[in-house]
């Protein structure tokens, strides 16, 4: 499975720590940034893991922000694409 994934500088910490996740348990995957604390704006990335997505590249997308709820509704707007504000193991499923 090829996973693409995405955050805002919010969510880089949680990104990192799946990151980690996905290297350790073989997933294959890209990330589309952002790669530093600095303010940036989540729908520059999150667009980019969305499109990578919905065009078959890759099969599933994390997208993180500080709520998760910016995040979503980006992704949301791409056709073909469907985007749940995930926060705990319950709404993952």
């Amino acid at each position: 499975m090829k996973i693409a994934i995405a955050c805002d500088h919010g969510g880089l910490n949680l990104k990192n720590a799946l990151l980690k996740y996905l290297e350790n348990n073989g997933y294959e995957y890209k990330d589309f940034g952002t790669y530093s604390p600095d303010s940036c704006d989540y729908p520059d990335y999150a667009l980019q893991a969305a499109e990578a997505v919905a065009s078959g590249e890759f099969d599933r997308g994390i997208v993180v922000c500080s709520t998760g709820i910016g995040v979503s509704i980006v992704c949301n707007k791409v056709p073909g694409i469907r985007c749940a504000h995930c926060h705990d193991p319950y709404c993952a499923k």
